[in-house]
């Protein structure tokens, strides 16, 4: 029988350059799965929330209880907004949360923004905290997409996303095989930053500068690279082994986003597939940098395919709809073979909602 869920996945990065939302139609037919992204919008952080945010690993434990209730409720308006605006019904809202903290060899991991309170606010059911049981089986807790890599992408030879940090998944003989490659644009757009532009557009600024070798050098010797999947990167690790190195630098601005865009390419292009004819789709906000897709582009032979704006825009929150339909028909959605935990598992919380939003009171 052919089931249908109209579901909803949200999205927040860690390079905060908005909240991602995608209404998708998820479809399930003799275990094969299909998809359409019907409706979209990113809405950017207000100056207050992006601030909120980006403060928030400083915050006490009461402040951040706070925080994760408030953001909630923003998720869960803004939310209730994009439904009324396109007349949705939709059956689930799937929300991957903002990592606040993500240290799985501590068995510790934050994602924050209160199920129950996007629940109380949309009136939808609700899925969140879908990293949480990985962390505690002993698995990295990421990379979480490869689910949706092998159910809605399997076309392709290599899925990369290229986000706050670059990650990519592919099947191997051990099944789904996923890792976090390298940081991206949480570092591009800080350099970018600093020159008063939120992002390097197209990677235009990088374009016109030189690589500094011994920047560039220093970085591809970072120990993370040369340990075996599974693996993941967070904020934490940054601001420890990167931001130093190019701090110390005395190199322009322009240089240092040049170079490390260069590094990106080089570390990107190290873990596709070498097989002759080998295709590896590239989505998230990377994607348009195109000095960056050139540089990776030169430096492979497997063939980059850019899909179509809205999966390259929205696809981490198509994905996270599919876990949260997993979720609730008790399907795995979390692989080990991606993560390193002892087992697969199905992860996230459930918030079931009111009989009516916030909204209808």
């Amino acid at each position: 029988m052919k089931k249908t869920y109209n579901v909803i996945g949200l999205m927040s990065g860690t390079s905060l350059d908005g909240l991602d939302i995608a209404f998708c139609e998820i479809r399930v037919l003799n275990n094969k799965w299909e998809f359409d992204i019907l409706e979209t919008e990113t809405v950017d952080y207000p100056q207050v929330w992006k601030q909120l945010l980006k403060d928030a690993p400083l915050s006490d434990g009461a402040n951040l209880s706070l925080l994760n209730t408030s953001y909630g409720h923003w998720i869960g308006q803004t939310v209730f907004q994009f439904i009324t605006k396109h007349k949705l019904h939709p059956r689930l809202i799937a929300s991957h949360g903002h990592t606040i903290f993500h240290k799985p060899h501590e068995r510790m991991t934050l994602q924050i923004g209160s199920g129950a309170a996007i629940a109380a606010e949309t009136g939808v059911t609700t899925i969140v905290d879908f990293r949480s049981l990985d962390v505690a089986l002993g698995g990295q807790g990421a990379p979480l997409v490869p689910i949706g890599d092998r159910l809605l992408f399997a076309q392709y030879d290599a899925c990369v996303n290229i986000g706050g940090f670059a990650n990519i998944s592919m099947e191997t003989s051990a099944g789904r095989t996923a890792w976090d490659i390298c940081p991206a644009n949480i570092v591009i757009n800080t350099l970018a930053n600093r020159i008063g532009l939120p992002y390097d557009p197209e990677g235009t600024i990088s374009s016109q500068a030189q690589v500094d070798e011994a920047l560039f050098r220093k970085l591809e010797d970072i120990r993370f690279y040369k340990q075996r999947a599974p693996k993941s990167l967070g904020r934490e690790w940054v601001e420890k082994e990167i931001l130093p190195l190019i701090t110390n630098s005395t190199i322009s601005t322009e240089v240092q986003l040049c170079t490390f865009t260069h590094h990106v390419a080089s570390q990107i292009s190290k873990s596709l597939p070498v097989k002759l004819g080998s295709k590896a789709i590239i989505t998230g906000g990377g994607a348009h940098n195109t000095y960056l897709i050139d540089l990776i582009r030169n430096q492979t032979n497997c063939e980059i395919i850019k899909p179509g704006k809205k999966i390259i825009d929205y696809k981490e929150a198509l994905v996270f709809a599919l876990l949260g339909v997993l979720r609730v028909e008790g399907i795995n959605n979390c692989l080990s073979s991606a993560t390193g935990a002892k087992m697969d598992c199905c992860s996230g919380v459930i918030n079931y909602p009111p009989k009516k939003a916030l909204g209808d009171l």
